[in-house]
């Protein structure tokens, strides 16, 4: 019987049992597909991140994250959590990491307190901003238990975005309405089978401004479909955010950063700092960041 060292962090916070929880697999060789897959469902989180030796030496490792029921080309979490658990086992940890995952390459510098601790990590999504097809406010509002008027569709109506992963992002009218989203898991069903551009796959991503302020959000992820009835916090579902947001606001040169909560309603705090880059000349970028606290390590018996 082969045994796996596996250890679990807490992501996009500095409290433990806060943000979201990960597992990490720091030596994955010889696990077969089926078995990360299966190890993914029996920890039943959002992801399970498997490091494995890199295809081209010149990067630092391959991961792959699976989740609760199917493997995931990119996640935020995952490589934000596995940056930090890398940077901590590493006796000289480098500036910065470069994994290769299904959706490309992810670029994850190490995070450092004043002190030279390394307390989380930033990444940049292997993939720039990609809109695919939007969907009408009434859908999406059922789909969340809430009514049409409470989806605002002053800068954007609910679409489809991605920098690695796709994600249905809408606004949300109040912060208030956003906590009273519940997901329809009947609803969630219905626009898969009537919107064949999606895939069978729905991800719905909701945000409110706090306060009015356009760079300080509350969010909350849905993905019923996948095994995850809500997320804690989604550092992809964030960076595509981020970057449709950058891509809406006035001017060719802007860089701007938002701060977002997610997982409150969960009981499980969470603080992500995304930020986005667009240029007159080239796609827009996204880098999600944020502070990691380490929880549990063992042993998994195969």
């Amino acid at each position: 019987m082969a045994e796996y060292e596996y250890v679990t962090v807490n992501v996009f916070t500095d409290r433990r049992f806060g943000g979201n929880p990960l597992a990490v697999v720091p030596d994955a060789r010889g696990l077969s597909d089926a078995q990360m897959q299966a190890l993914a469902a029996e920890f039943n989180l959002s992801e399970t991140a498997f490091v494995l030796p890199p295809d081209n030496p010149q990067h630092h490792a391959r991961v792959r994250i699976f989740g609760p029921r199917a493997e995931m080309p990119f996640a935020g979490h995952p490589n934000v959590g596995t940056g930090f658990v890398l940077a901590l086992r590493d006796e000289k940890p480098p500036e910065h990491y470069v994994f290769e995952e299904k959706a490309g390459l992810v670029r994850v510098h190490v995070l450092r307190d004043r002190q030279g601790v390394v307390t989380g990590a930033r990444i940049s999504a292997p993939q720039p901003l990609s809109l695919g097809i939007g969907l009408p406010e009434e859908v999406v509002a059922a789909c969340a238990d809430l009514v049409p008027e409470e989806i605002v569709t002053t800068s954007h109506g609910p679409i489809v975005a991605s920098v690695g992963i796709p994600f249905v992002i809408a606004e949300v009218a109040s912060v208030e309405a956003l906590s009273r989203a519940s997901p329809d898991l009947a609803e969630f069903r219905n626009t898969v089978a009537a919107f064949r551009e999606l895939d069978g796959r729905l991800m719905l991503h909701l945000y409110a401004q706090i306060d009015g302020d356009a760079t300080r959000l509350r969010a909350r992820m849905f993905a019923p479909l996948t095994g995850v009835l809500e997320d804690p916090a989604t550092g992809s579902a964030n960076a595509a955010l981020a970057a449709l947001l950058t891509s809406l606001a006035p001017g060719e040169n802007v860089d701007l950063t938002y701060d977002i909560h997610q997982g409150v309603e969960m009981g499980r705090p969470s603080q992500i700092v995304a930020a986005a880059r667009k240029t007159a000349e080239g796609p827009v970028t996204a880098t999600v960041s944020g502070s990691c606290v380490s929880v549990m390590r063992g042993v998994i018996e195969v």
